[in-house]
């Protein structure tokens, strides 16, 4: 699947919010997110600077905020139950 990095003020201000379906993974260079205007639930996953995988969230609902997190520097969100990983593998691979 492929991934595309929200880079500009726009793009991670807008996010997700709004969409009811996409077929790709969304990374923000981010520790914290909230899913407010959100049409679906998410799978998301918080990764450090290696891309370590810190935090898993899977089937987050609309409405819902993760807090900012220590030692998390990338937020990849993507469609629920696409990737099959556990914390500590490495999010280079899909």
């Amino acid at each position: 699947m492929k991934i595309i990095e929200a880079k500009t003020f726009s793009q991670k201000l807008k996010g997700l919010m709004f969409q009811k379906e996409f077929n790709y993974i969304l990374k923000l260079k981010t520790n914290g997110i909230h899913t407010f205007f959100m049409k679906t639930n998410i799978d998301v996953i918080l990764t450090d600077k290696n891309n370590k995988i810190l935090y898993i969230y899977k089937n987050l609902k609309p409405n819902k905020i993760i807090l900012p997190k220590k030692h998390v520097k990338y937020t990849y969100e993507m469609p629920v139950n696409f990737v099959h990983k556990k914390i500590g593998d490495s999010f280079n691979t899909i």
